[in-house]
């Protein structure tokens, strides 16, 4: 029996789903902006939470916390210096989880999980292609 062990095991060993959930969160928190399955991002919305309270902590200590997690260095500037006073005045929530379907190998839930308050997107792919195409003539 299970009771009272929080957190997914996501099919790995405890190693493996360490390093899973420290990439998730660094890819998070790089790009504001992650698509994964549900369960996914259910654990990595309680990481992500901590690394965001960490960062508006603001000190020494806190950031050689959140160093010791995240993968990247630049990640944890990116976090201190511009995430963290974006969040100032909320006191917790700091992400969304928006469903968007199933993915097609294994019909697994997908959803598309970022930050509350994020900067202004830079468009990319299909719709960066569209907004300088002709209209279509008729």
């Amino acid at each position: 029996m299970r009771h009272r062990k929080a957190g997914r095991q996501f099919g790995r060993n405890t190693l493996q789903r360490k390093a899973l959930l420290r990439n998730l969160v660094t890819s998070f928190l790089e790009s504001e902006r992650v698509v994964t399955t549900e369960a996914k991002a259910k654990e990595i919305r309680r990481l992500a939470d901590r690394m965001v309270t960490l960062g508006k902590r603001g000190n020494l200590h806190a950031r050689r916390l959140a160093l010791a997690y995240l993968r990247k260095p630049s990640v944890v500037k990116h976090l201190f210096e511009k995430v963290a006073p974006r969040l100032q005045n909320r006191n917790g929530g700091y992400t969304r989880i928006l469903k968007s379907g199933r993915r097609l190998g294994d019909a697994a839930p997908m959803v598309v999980l970022e930050l509350v308050e994020r900067e202004a997107a830079v468009p990319t792919g299909a719709a960066a292609g569209a907004k300088g195409a002709k209209p279509p003539q008729q």
